[in-house]
């Protein structure tokens, strides 16, 4: 091996355990980090951990259940409703997903919506399809006030504001029953459920008990049924895009290899020949640079080019 060899192979090698280096501090920096960041112990960790349940729309090619939305709709109107407001679901969103137009119509007329008549006194009126849910207080200190101090969450982005989503909001509907352990005081109008994450004791007693509400399909009105119905519509609610983000995915996932395909394609076909092109401009004979040419002289590094006569055959 010759010295430049040697030279350039030790170049490399010190270029390639500089990478090496910095991989392992970056790999190690981020290791530490997201072990400070989940090493503090949380709320969520001291209550039972709700088990993960097989919701028919959990599959990646899975669409939300729109008769259980329809159902969840019937228990929250019938049993939620009471306390809890859902500020960001309209009528119009449930046309053409679980209702009909003229249901929707007839759904938002039942409602007593406050407005103001022409003179500026409150009313109530019938709702229209533009019209949000009704709220069952005027605002947070009344519903507070309701509620033993405790402020009822909106349900519109529920799914998405609780760790665990279907899941904790399923067992936290059905875990009630059990008697509080020692320790945990449950003052009077409130109660103890395991799955509650802020010391296991919350204002909302239970709600769901079986045959609880009549359903209109005839479905039986379970305890568990009813929990299940209600999840799928808060999922709804909070994610109407569900099943187009899922075939949008699917699309994309369908498409993207010949995409890619065509693109690696043209791109070699466009590029390959400006790539590998060689440009070699020769100076034509009788056109040499002397003295009294007005051009600028060419560097002395200039590469001479020889033109190479091809051998000439014998003549016999």
């Amino acid at each position: 091996m010759s010295f430049r060899s040697a030279a350039v192979l030790g170049l490399n090698l010190r270029k390639a355990s500089k990478f090496v280096l910095f991989g392992a501090l970056a790999t190690g920096g981020s290791v530490l980090l997201y072990s400070l960041e989940n090493s503090g112990a949380r709320a969520y960790d001291f209550v039972v951990h709700p088990s993960h349940l097989p919701w028919s729309h959990g599959g990646l090619m899975d669409a939300i259940d729109m008769r259980s939305v329809r159902r969840g709709y019937q228990v929250y109107k019938q049993v939620c409703a009471a306390c809890h407001s859902m500020k960001f679901i309209r009528y119009n969103h449930f046309v053409d997903n679980f209702m009909t137009r003229d249901e929707a119509k007839t759904e938002a007329g039942e409602a007593l919506i406050p407005d103001l008549d022409d003179n500026g006194v409150e009313i109530l009126r019938p709702g229209l399809l533009n019209d949000t849910l009704p709220s069952p207080y005027k605002n947070n200190k009344a519903a507070a006030a309701a509620n033993s101090g405790a402020l009822p969450p909106d349900l519109s982005l529920i799914m998405w504001a609780r760790e665990g989503g279907e899941d904790y909001v399923f067992h936290l509907l059905t875990g009630y029953g059990f008697d509080a352990p020692a320790g945990i005081d449950v003052e009077e109008g409130k109660a103890f459920n395991p799955y509650f994450p802020n010391g296991c004791v919350l204002a909302m007693p239970q709600q769901l008990f079986d045959e609880g509400i009549d359903y209109e399909d005839g479905t039986p009105a379970t305890m568990s049924q009813q929990a299940k119905d209600v999840c799928t519509f808060l999922r709804w609610a909070g994610e109407q895009w569900h099943d187009t983000r899922k075939r949008w995915a699917w699309k994309l996932i369908t498409l993207l290899p010949l995409l890619t395909f065509v693109l690696l394609y043209a791109k070699r076909n466009v590029w390959a020949l400006m790539k590998t092109e060689k440009v070699i401009f020769r100076r034509l004979p009788g056109r040499e640079w002397t003295p009294e040419s007005s051009a600028p002289k060419p560097p002395k590094d200039e590469p001479e080019l020889k033109v190479i006569e091809p051998p000439q055959k014998p003549i016999v």
